[in-house]
C-alpha cells in the first residue's frame, strides 16, 4: 500500500469532528482498485445519478410548480381551463431564477441532460400517439411551406448580412439556424465553414432569444390567425427555430386550447425540417468553400445531419401502427386493453418530459446574451425570424384557400 492510500484509509481526520462512540458512517473508503469490474461500473452509474439529479430535480420541480400556479390562477379567475400556460410559467420561473439568483454549476450536468436526452425522449414518445400514415400526411402537407421558408431565410439573411457588413460565416450560421433546426443546425454547420467560437456563440444567442420570444407569443398569435389545428401546427412547426421551442409552443397550445393535434402537427413538421439538415449543411459548406479561402474540410457527423431522435419518432409511429393493426390483440399477442393503457401512460409521460426540458431552457438562458450580441447580429436575427413567420403565415393561408390544408 502506498503512502497516499494509507492516508486515504486512515481514521485520523474523522476524529477531528466526531462524538465519542459515534463512528464516521462513510469510513473506511473503498478504493477503485479494490472493486470488481461490475461493482466499479455500478459505482460509476451511481456517481452519474448523483451528478445529474440536482439539475433534473430542479427542472422537474419548476415544471410542477408551473402546473400548480397555472391551476391556481385558473381557479382564482374562475376559468374552466387556466388561461395561463404551465409551460410558459415553468420557463419564466427558470428565467427569473437564472437571471437573479443564478444557477450553481452543480446543477449544470442535470440541466444538460434535460436539454438533450430528456427533450429527445419526450419527442420520441410523442411518436407513439401517431400512425405512420398520419406522420406521412402531415409531412407532405408541410413540405411546401418548409421549402419556401427555408429558401426565404437563406436568401434574406444572406442579403441583410451583406448589407450590414457582417462576416459571411456569421450570416450563414444565423441563416441555417433560422431556417432549419435552430442551435443543432448551427453547431453542425460551424465546423464545416470554419466558424470561430464568437461567431457560433452570436448565432446561438440570436436563435435562442428570438426562439424564446416566439415560444411565448406564437401560440396565442396562431390561435387568432388560424381557425384549424392543422394550420396552427404548421405555423408553429415552420416559424419557430429550435426543436425544444417548437415542442414547448406546441405543448402550450395543446394545453391551453385542448388541441393535441396542433402539437403533433408542429412536432412532425419540425422533424421534417430537421431532416433537411442532411441536404443543406453539406450544401452550405460547398457554397462557402467555393467563395472563400479555407483550409479546413470538416464534415458533419451523420447523426448531426440526420438526428437520431427523428428516427426514434418514426420508429414509435411504426410501432403504434403495427400495434393497432389487429383489433383483438396488439401485435397478435398483447391484450388490447393493456396496449391502450400503455399508450395512454406514454401520452401522459411525454408532456411531462417536455415540460421538464422547457424548464431547463429557462434555467439555461442568460439574458446577458442580449448585451453581448450587438446591434447588427440582433438586427439580422430579428429580420430572419420576422420574415420566416410572415412567409409561413402567407403560405398557410394560401394553401388553405386552395383547399390543400384542412
Amino acid at each position: 500500500m502506498t503512502a497516499y492510500e494509507s492516508y486515504l484509509n486512515s481514521q485520523w481526520a474523522s476524529s477531528l469532528d466526531s462524538l465519542e462512540g459515534v463512528p464516521d458512517m462513510f469510513e473506511p473508503r473503498i478504493l477503485p482498485a479494490q472493486r470488481g469490474a461490475f461493482t466499479q461500473r455500478a459505482h460509476d452509474a451511481l456517481n452519474w445519478v448523483g451528478a445529474v439529479l440536482p439539475g433534473v430535480g430542479l427542472a422537474l420541480l419548476l415544471a410542477y410548480v408551473g402546473y400548480l400556479l397555472s391551476e391556481f390562477a385558473g381557479r382564482q379567475l374562475r376559468y374552466e381551463k387556466s388561461p395561463i400556460s404551465p409551460i410558459m410559467l415553468a420557463v419564466l420561473l427558470g428565467l427569473v431564477l437564472r437571471n437573479t439568483i443564478g444557477v450553481p454549476r452543480t446543477y449544470e450536468p442535470g440541466l444538460r441532460l434535460c436539454l438533450k436526452t430528456i427533450l429527445r425522449a419526450g419527442i420520441v414518445l410523442l411518436g407513439l400517439g401517431l400512425s405512420v400514415q398520419a406522420v406521412a400526411k402531415i409531412g407532405l402537407v408541410g413540405l411546401p411551406i418548409i421549402v419556401v421558408c427555408i429558401t426565404t431565410a437563406l436568401l434574406a439573411v444572406t442579403f441583410i448580412n451583406r448589407a450590414l457588413g457582417l462576416p459571411k460565416r456569421l450570416g450563414t450560421l444565423i441563416a441555417v439556424g433560422t431556417s432549419i433546426c435552430g442551435v443543432s443546425a448551427i453547431v453542425a454547420t460551424a465546423p464545416v465553414i470554419d466558424a470561430d467560437d464568437d461567431e457560433t456563440a452570436y448565432a446561438v444567442a440570436c436563435i435562442t432569444i428570438f426562439g424564446l420570444l416566439a415560444l411565448f407569443t406564437y401560440p396565442l398569435a396562431a390561435h387568432y390567425l388560424f381557425s384549424g389545428n392543422t394550420q396552427v401546427g404548421l405555423f408553429l412547426g415552420t416559424a419557430i427555430h429550435d426543436t425544444s421551442q417548437v415542442a414547448g409552443a406546441g405543448l402550450t397550445y395543446a394545453q391551453q386550447f385542448h388541441a393535441k393535434e396542433a402539437m403533433n402537427t408542429a412536432v412532425v413538421v419540425k422533424l421534417v425540417r430537421n431532416l433537411c439538415m442532411s441536404v443543406l449543411i453539406p450544401l452550405m459548406a460547398l457554397l462557402y468553400h467555393r467563395s472563400a479561402s479555407s483550409t479546413a474540410r470538416a464534415k458533419p457527423a451523420w447523426h448531426q445531419a440526420v438526428p437520431l431522435f427523428v428516427l426514434g419518432f418514426v420508429a414509435m409511429a411504426c410501432l403504434r401502427s403495427i400495434g393497432d393493426i389487429h383489433t383483438a390483440r396488439a401485435f397478435g399477442w398483447l391484450d388490447r386493453a393493456t396496449w391502450e393503457n400503455f399508450c395512454k401512460s406514454v401520452s401522459i409521460l411525454a408532456p411531462w418530459l417536455l415540460a421538464t426540458a422547457m424548464a431547463a431552457v429557462g434555467l439555461g438562458t442568460g439574458l446577458a446574451k442580449l448585451r453581448n450580441l450587438g446591434l447588427k447580429p440582433f438586427t439580422v436575427g430579428f429580420a430572419a425570424a420576422l420574415l420566416v413567420g410572415i412567409v409561413s403565415t402567407v403560405m398557410i393561408m394560401l394553401l388553405t384557400a386552395m383547399h390543400l390544408i384542412d
